[in-house]
């Protein structure tokens, strides 16, 4: 090899390449930790420009600068990004550098439907389950009782809007929802009427159901002007009603005997039924 010109050159050329590159690499490094890239500021920002009406961003950049490790070159983002999807009410965090000593934190607020369950979390107009304080969840309105089996979200999610839609025409509009572990709906009106309409068999089943009753309930509401407690529409051509604090059946069961039928509506002391 020492008689080898053309290796020696070889090996001289590699060695002074490594030492060049470790000189670059020690530069970089000591310049990345001089003090001017020492993070001076953490801006948390509203995405898309849209108002927060639950999260605070001096507290919530208050709670998180803290837990922020490195400069301005060293610092993972990713790290901040999940310290900030962390705080209640954030949804989500997108996080930049911005030359030569800033974190610019744009972040995404959850904007709440309803409740969701009885564990005190909430379902956001998105689907999203998450947990927060109640109190300031329903400053302004009362929020929607929502529930379902887990994984059920986007469904209820979905058929909520829909029942606003089909019920409107009454003016009513849902503030429980309910499906249960069989998959049977169950709706409260916000007059207080509790709608069974059971498991969806085709995708018009529960439009059927809830049209029906949308023709009938004017002629319902007069002739039972103390209020209607709850309405079976399980039934294939007809409906049960209860109007003196009667319990319809559980959600998914059948009635045992559907009654006769009838063209009125006759209000006794139990169950009145309509066909």
């Amino acid at each position: 090899m020492w008689h080898d010109v053309r290796a020696l050159n070889a090996s001289a050329s590699g060695l002074v390449a490594a030492v060049v590159l470790a000189l670059i690499a020690s530069g970089v490094w000591w310049v990345s930790q001089r003090p001017v890239f020492t993070l001076r500021t953490v801006t948390v920002e509203s995405m898309y420009g849209m108002e927060l009406k639950h999260v605070n961003k001096l507290t919530l950049r208050a709670g998180v600068v803290g837990r922020i490790k490195g400069n301005f070159f060293t610092t993972n983002l990713e790290q901040v990004r999940t310290a900030f999807e962390s705080v209640p009410w954030v949804r989500r965090a997108t996080v930049r550098r911005e030359w030569p000593d800033q974190l610019i934190v744009e972040v995404e607020e959850h904007e709440p439907l309803g409740t969701w369950g009885e564990d005190g979390r909430l379902l956001s107009v998105k689907g999203d389950v998450f947990t927060a304080n109640l109190a300031e969840a329903d400053e302004d309105r009362t929020l929607p009782e929502l529930g379902g089996p887990d994984g059920s979200e986007q469904e209820v999610l979905a058929r909520f809007a829909e029942l606003r839609a089909w019920f409107a025409p009454l003016k009513l509009a849902p503030q429980k929802l309910h499906l249960s572990s069989r998959y049977a709906w169950t709706v409260t009106l916000d007059n207080g009427m509790r709608v069974a309409l059971g498991r969806e068999q085709d995708k018009t089943t529960l439009k059927k159901r809830v049209d029906r009753l949308v023709h009938f309930y004017p002629v319902l509401a007069e002739r039972l002007p103390d209020g209607i407690e709850s309405v079976d529409m399980r039934y294939q051509n007809g409906m049960a009603l209860t109007a003196s604090g009667l319990k319809i059946p559980e959600d998914g069961k059948k009635p045992a005997k559907p009654a006769a039928a009838q063209q009125t509506v006759t209000s006794t002391s139990r169950r009145n039924q309509l066909r």
